[in-house]
Formats: C-alpha cells, sequence, structure tokens
C-alpha cells in the first residue's frame, strides 16, 4: 500500500497489463495516510442505476476491499453530472473521493477547472506507464491540454445492426461497406404499406433517432472539429461538407424529411422492447454495442448481424472505423484520501481482471490493451464486432473542450436545421457553426 512520505519497496509483476514495476518507488502523491494499515472510507460517486449494472460495480467494490482490507468504498449510484459538479465546487465531507462519469465531453471542463485531480504523479508514483495501458483514442478522451485528470472506465463503440432476414428477402449479401452502398441498400430495404405509409425504412437518417447524434455518424469521415489553436474548423473541413450531403441524401431517397418525422414520432422507447430496430421499422441501425445484450433478452424474433458503419466512398480504406467514448473514473480534489482513492481508481482501470470482468458484466468494451486481448473476454461474434472498431486506428472520439460538450450541442442544434431544410447554404451555415463554437468557447474562457 502507499504510504505518504516514506519509500516502499514493491515488486510487481503486471506485465500482462503492459505496465511496471519491480523495485522501489515512492507512490505518495495525495494526503491521506500515514500509516498503511489505518482504515479509511471512500465515497464513490457513479452513475449506473440498472440493477444487473449496480451489482457488476458492487462486486468489483467486492474484489478490491478483498484485496486492500483496510479501504472501504462507499457507493452512491445514479449520480448525474450536474449533482457531482455541484459537490465538488461545494467540498466539504459530504462530497465524493472517486468520481465517475458517462460523459466523456465533459472531461475538458473536469481538467481545466481543476475539479478533478491530475493523475500523471500517481501513475508516475506507482509505475503505470499509461501509453502501454490504454489505446490512443482513449487517453485522448481522458485528458486536456496535457492534464490526465481521469482514465478510462471500459469503452463505448458504436456500430451497424442489421436485420439478416430483411437483407435475405432484398436479396442483399452483406452489409454495406460504403456511403453509396449504404444508400442503394436503405432503399431496397424500405418496405411500405398499400396505403404508401412506411411499413419499414432501411435505415432512418434523422439525427433526432435514439443514437443518431450527428457527432456519432460523423465520426465515420474522420472530422476535425479544431485547429492547434483551439478554434473551429468544420467549415475548411471538406469531410464536413460531404457529411451532411450524404445525410440530405439518405432522406432523400428514402420518402423525405418529413415523411420520416411522422414515421419516426410513432417509434417505441430506445430502451425498451418496443424500439425501432426490434419491433423491424427499421432494418439498419446505428447503435453501441450494449445492443446486442438487450436483442438477446427481449427474445428478437429475427435473425440479427453487426458490423461497422459504412465509410465515405474515397476513404473506403478506413472501413472498420467508428464512434467511441466511454465511462470515465478520477479523483476529486477534495478529497483528502487521494492515495485511497487511487488505489480504487487504478483497480477498476488497469487491472486486467477486474476490466475484463466488467466488461462482461456489463456488456461494455474494455478499455486497456491488454484486456481486449485477453481470452477471457466475451467471445460472442457480434460483440466482437465492437471490440475491432475499438481497436481501429481510424475511430475517433470528440475533442475535449473547456466548455464541455457545449460545442457538441450546437453541432447538434445545427444539423437539426440542415436535415429539416433550414439551411440552403451549407458553406454559409458551417462558417455560422465555427463562428459560434468560437464564441462559446471565448465565453467559457472568461
Amino acid at each position: 500500500m502507499p504510504l505518504p512520505r516514506m519509500r516502499i519497496c514493491l515488486s510487481v509483476a503486471l506485465a500482462a497489463a503492459g505496465l511496471l514495476v519491480s523495485g522501489c518507488a515512492n507512490p505518495s502523491v495525495g494526503s491521506d495516510r500515514d500509516d498503511p494499515t489505518k482504515p479509511v472510507t471512500l465515497k464513490f460517486w457513479h452513475g449506473w442505476s440498472d440493477p444487473a449494472e449496480v451489482k457488476a460495480i458492487n462486486d468489483s467494490i467486492a474484489r478490491f476491499e478483498k484485496l486492500h482490507p483496510n479501504i472501504k468504498v462507499k457507493p452512491i449510484g445514479n449520480v448525474t453530472d450536474e449533482t457531482m459538479n455541484q459537490a465538488l465546487r461545494a467540498g466539504g465531507d459530504d462530497a465524493p473521493d472517486v468520481v465517475s462519469s458517462f460523459t466523456t465531453n465533459n472531461v475538458g471542463q473536469y481538467c481545466s477547472s481543476g475539479m478533478w485531480a491530475d493523475l500523471d504523479p500517481f501513475m508516475k508514483k506507482t509505475g503505470v506507464q499509461k501509453e502501454k495501458v490504454f489505446p490512443k483514442t482513449f487517453l485522448d478522451y481522458t485528458q486536456y491540454e496535457g492534464r490526465q485528470c481521469a482514465l478510462p472506465l471500459l469503452a463505448d463503440s458504436f456500430g451497424l445492426y442489421y436485420n439478416k432476414d430483411a437483407f435475405k428477402e432484398a436479396g442483399i449479401k452483406r452489409p454495406p461497406r460504403t456511403m453509396s452502398e449504404f444508400q442503394r441498400d436503405a432503399v431496397k430495404l424500405t418496405e411500405r404499406h398499400a396505403d404508401g405509409s412506411y411499413k419499414r425504412v432501411g435505415f432512418m437518417p434523422n439525427f433526432r433517432l435514439y443514437e443518431n447524434s450527428p457527432d456519432r455518424f460523423f465520426a465515420q469521415w474522420g472530422p476535425k472539429y479544431f485547429d492547434s489553436k483551439g478554434k473551429a474548423v468544420l467549415a475548411k473541413d471538406p469531410h464536413s461538407k460531404q457529411f451532411y450531403e450524404t445525410q440530405l441524401a439518405l432522406i432523400k431517397a428514402q420518402g423525405g424529411y418529413a415523411a420520416l418525422e411522422k414515421f419516426r414520432s410513432r417509434f417505441g422507447e430506445e430502451m425498451s422492447s418496443q424500439s425501432a430496430f426490434m419491433t423491424q421499422r427499421v432494418a439498419m441501425h446505428l447503435d453501441g454495442e450494449w445492443r446486442n445484450l438487450m436483442l438477446k433478452d427481449d427474445k428478437a424474433k429475427f435473425h440479427w448481424g453487426t458490423a461497422p458503419m459504412p465509410v465515405p466512398d474515397d476513404q473506403a480504406d478506413t472501413y472498420g472505423r467508428g464512434y467511441l467514448t466511454g465511462t470515465v473514473a478520477g479523483i476529486a480534489h477534495s478529497s483528502k484520501h487521494q492515495n485511497a482513492a487511487w488505489e480504487f481508481v487504478k483497480f477498476l482501470t488497469v487491472d486486467t481482471d477486474q476490466v475484463v470482468h466488467f466488461a462482461n458484466d456489463i456488456h461494455n468494451v474494455p478499455s486497456t490493451f491488454a484486456a481486449l486481448k485477453s481470452p477471457k473476454l466475451d467471445a460472442d461474434p457480434a460483440f466482437r464486432t465492437f471490440i475491432d472498431i475499438a481497436q481501429n486506428p481510424h475511430s475517433t472520439a470528440m475533442p475535449p473542450s473547456n466548455n464541455g460538450g457545449q460545442y457538441v450541442t450546437t453541432l447538434q442544434d445545427f444539423s437539426y436545421d440542415v436535415e429539416a431544410g433550414k439551411v440552403p447554404d451549407l458553406d454559409k451555415g458551417l462558417r455560422k457553426l465555427d463562428a459560434q463554437i468560437d464564441a462559446d468557447n471565448l465565453q467559457s474562457e472568461n
């Protein structure tokens, strides 16, 4: 156990996780314990609320406490980022020690504000070589301007779910790999009733559907949001216009925005057994790895498969890529038990067996190199699709910003106007979008 102001000899073989360390190290970084046997209780705030997920995190805590009998962890679940941030700003004995968030877009705020402690000193003094433990994309969305205030705690990757029965009926032999194939297949898979109303659409391109947020779909183009000085450059990136033109073409080819919106309004809730893909109202669907388990649990009445989302025709060599995000974990800046908190964060995020165990339990993508390659990882081919997407070098995550996810919200609002036909000049609209993003960032700095 790390001990402040004293050197401790460690002999730990963690080669499987690609990290460290053999010999003596001084892991003292925080402010908590002079006595390594001193009991301490950590407050851990997280966002999980589903009973199965809560059980999985509680089982993880039990495994940690068995390894560290003097450290107890008191979890509080279903905590929103807003509630957590209020507590961190207020500080005091009621504030958490260990924090987690589902919103990677907020990492820039956590790091720049100092509300989450810098983890680099902890990693340095306990021998964790982060570049050897975590894929680069995961490290990118857990740091801001060189400050590593969070670490990945499982990940989500997004791909294509497709109805194999509908594909067979339409004479389609494999999932589309390029955007031209995507549009062609979407049209073939669209079916209507005798009165002309939709029975099924090949793919619902409208951005308000479930996980269809524009940033997820846009990832297939590998866009550049900001330059080296943090200025928005979407208007200068030709991929931006191509992305919106492709989405508008998908809408037009399947009957137009108004008709598709009317059909979308009749879909069931995303996380219910009446969701659009489950009820076969869409034949292809953008979603995350968790949908696999839901389709099994809800006993889907059709055969289905998974694949990467298609890519632009002129980027066919990037096929296999996708959008990445995930849960992040860190240490509260106000914690009086930062060394103990680091032991817990390190266990959750670095320990290979723990990461694999947790990933299998809640059906999320592991977030370390070693866990992604572990033979203990769920071997379900449908799930493996998302493991491959997570490891694809072309896959991307949203870049951090000092105002959290505000620029993503601005992008969404602009995208809603584009698909509704309210942006007749895309070039002009993208320039205005950049200006708005820059204005929002400047306001946050001031």
